[in-house]
């Protein structure tokens, strides 16, 4: 939830030095609601040790983790978030390079 949020924060500019455009954004936040469906059928209390599918273009995953060392840092409420999904675009773009 941190990770969109933050998404939904960004200015025009900012959009724009992170070469997104606004249905870039759209279509990566479509992707975070999908795995927030999947993550509505967890139990409540093992959420926090569930790791949820998030489905998405090498490119949107490149955006996304220049997302994360940028701006991300600046917006997040918890460090820890912004560790895991760092760790978790550093394994996909190994996995498809």
């Amino acid at each position: 939830m941190d990770v969109a949020l933050a998404l939904l924060a960004l200015q025009p500019d900012e959009l724009a030095k992170l070469g997104w455009s606004f249905s870039a954004r759209k279509r990566l936040l479509e992707h975070f609601l999908v795995a927030g469906r999947e993550a509505d059928a967890i139990d409540p209390a093992a959420l926090d040790r569930t790791i949820l599918a998030l489905r998405l273009p090498l490119r949107d995953v490149r955006r996304l983790q220049d997302f994360t060392r940028r701006e991300l840092p600046k917006m997040a409420s918890r460090a820890e978030v912004i560790d895991r999904l760092e760790a978790a675009l550093d394994a996909a773009i190994g996995e498809e390079s």
